[in-house]
């Protein structure tokens, strides 16, 4: 059965159904707690990574357009321990989406305001999903995944419905809320009241806040890779439209927000005191405007609902295709003959997604751990793109700037800086959590005899030892970060630029002319380049 194909509108109505989902209803509120009015800029500067990121994954996308393609790129330029850790954190971000979208829809239900819905307010207790709630959260997830348990066809016709919807909501809530009471003095008169809490803050609430979960799902467009008409546009199309777009959104939200504030509210508690359970409908209520906050409620359900069916999809695919780094059970990676969908997958990410949101119960917690955790799998991006320049200049690259000798090194200053600014102890517990899939791989390797052991262990020790100094910079670094002080802010983020760039380095000396490279080639034959089409 021939597969169906996701045209360029498909395509950006599943990216932003993918990107406008819990980020939207919850980032707000949180930044401004973080960081007050300048929150703004965490909201701009967060962009500005993920889009510096993005640039290097578009020519990785249209050189190997294939479903999963971000859990194969480092196996191609450093060979498959690389390539599985680099799968595994990405993967580990992915699964998590899941259950952290169901969380959100929860939370919202536990503040309807309504009589009828008084049996909802026990779903969570103290920021926390209560065992009610998470049965609650568990019927989400399921729902996710039998969407998707049928053709792509299915989901494009629902994501892009869904994608219309959740834009129109938050570009009325926006409108409404800045004609219905906007309190310009909320921003402050100079700069020690537009950042109350100093700098630091405003890139603390860039990952901590969720700003960086909110932009992630840019992938979507990646992973869907042989799913897509004329990929060699499309997908830089797609990433660029629906970035563009969600970050307009979210820059106008963060700014309505703050608006609407009353004063009198900030004057007893300050931002850092603000508390609401349902950010936007609560300053809806609190503006009188019933009916808004009724949509919001709604969209509560929409907007998480999008993203999670979404994901759904983008994680089965990104865990069918780890399968052929060869160190995960091959039945992960079959595909059901009538509808080509990784079913199999998709019920152990269900299965997976149970067990993270159970121990996790936390809207933000879970957000800091898709961050932290999707910042690691990007470390390998600008590397390997530069790397398989060097290896293999003649590639077919539908996309090729002359500007990825400056882009990729400042994309992997960035994510590591990111990777930072989750804060200690996010950033050590997440990279324990990446370090639990090595036994996957020793297993495997044990099977296959240890073949080429070193010539692996070469390709991925750089990583390895850069995840150790960023565990040691986050426990010796500035106070505001979570650290012990030792490392003061600014010195901090000096410290990491440069050591980022040494490593940097050593990542592209340790590429592999593997025959990883034999399997990349085959992808790459099927590429049409611009020139060749009719």
């Amino acid at each position: 059965m021939e597969r169906q194909k996701m045209g360029l509108f498909s395509l950006v109505m599943l990216a932003l159904s993918s990107i406008i989902g819990s980020g939207w209803l919850f980032g707000s509120g949180e930044a401004a707690r973080v960081a007050g009015p300048a929150a703004i800029i965490s909201w701009i500067i967060g962009a500005v990574v993920i889009i510096t990121i993005a640039f290097n994954y578009v020519e990785l996308g249209t050189m190997f357009p294939e479903s999963g393609g971000m859990s194969r790129y480092a196996q191609y330029s450093h060979g498959p321990l690389l390539g599985f850790i680099a799968a595994w954190a990405n993967w580990v971000s992915l699964v998590t989406i899941i259950p952290i979208e169901a969380v959100a829809a929860v939370q919202y239900m536990s503040s309807w305001p309504w009589s009828w819905a008084s049996w909802t307010h026990h779903f969570l207790a103290k920021g926390n999903v209560t065992t009610a709630g998470l049965g609650v959260v568990f019927i989400f997830m399921l729902i996710f995944t039998l969407l998707n348990f049928w053709s792509v066809k299915l989901l494009t016709r629902f994501t892009s419905l869904l994608a219309i919807f959740k834009m129109l909501i938050p570009t009325l809530t926006i409108l409404l809320l800045l004609f219905s009471g906007f309190h310009a003095s909320n921003f402050g008169h100079n700069w020690q009241t537009f950042a109350p809490y100093g700098s630091s803050a405003i890139f603390e609430a860039t990952t901590a806040s969720g700003i960086i979960f909110s932009y992630n799902a840019f992938q979507t467009v990646i992973n869907m890779g042989s799913e897509i008409e004329r990929p060699h546009k499309n997908i830089l199309r797609g990433i660029a439209i629906s970035l563009a777009i969600s970050a307009v959104i979210y820059t106008l939200l963060q700014v309505t927000f703050i608006g609407s504030v009353r004063p009198s509210l900030l004057a007893r508690v300050g931002w850092h005191g603000l508390n609401f359970q349902s950010p936007f409908a609560d300053l809806a209520m609190m503006l009188g405007l019933y009916w808004l906050s009724l949509l919001l409620y709604l969209d509560a359900f929409v907007s998480p609902f999008g993203t999670g069916v979404s994901f759904a999809a983008t994680t089965a695919r990104t865990l069918a295709a780890m399968t052929q780094n060869r160190h995960m059970p091959g039945w992960l990676g079959r595909l059901n003959r009538r509808y080509l969908i990784p079913r199999f997958a998709m019920l152990v990410d269900l299965f997976v997604s149970m067990l993270l949101v159970s121990v996790f119960r936390n809207w933000s917690t879970l957000a800091s751990v898709i961050s932290t955790s999707t910042l690691i799998a990007y470390l390998t991006g600008p590397v390997t793109a530069i790397s398989l320049r060097k290896m293999r200049p003649n590639f077919k690259r539908p996309f090729k700037s002359k500007w990825l000798h400056v882009m990729a090194p400042l994309a992997f200053v960035l994510a590591s800086l990111a990777t930072y600014w989750a804060m200690w102890p996010t950033t050590v517990e997440v990279i324990c959590v990446i370090l639990l899939g090595l036994p996957f791989y020793v297993y495997y390797e044990h099977r296959y005899g240890w073949k080429l052991w070193r010539e692996q262990v070469k390709g991925s020790l750089w990583l390895i030892v850069y995840l150790a100094f960023l565990s040691v910079v986050s426990f010796i670094g500035s106070k505001g970060f979570g650290g012990i002080n030792w490392l003061h802010y600014p010195w901090d983020f000096l410290t990491i630029t440069v050591v980022a760039l040494i490593f940097y380095r050593w990542g592209i000396a340790s590429r592999l002319d593997s025959s990883e490279l034999v399997a990349a080639a085959k992808v790459n034959q099927a590429v049409i380049m611009p020139e060749d089409e009719d």
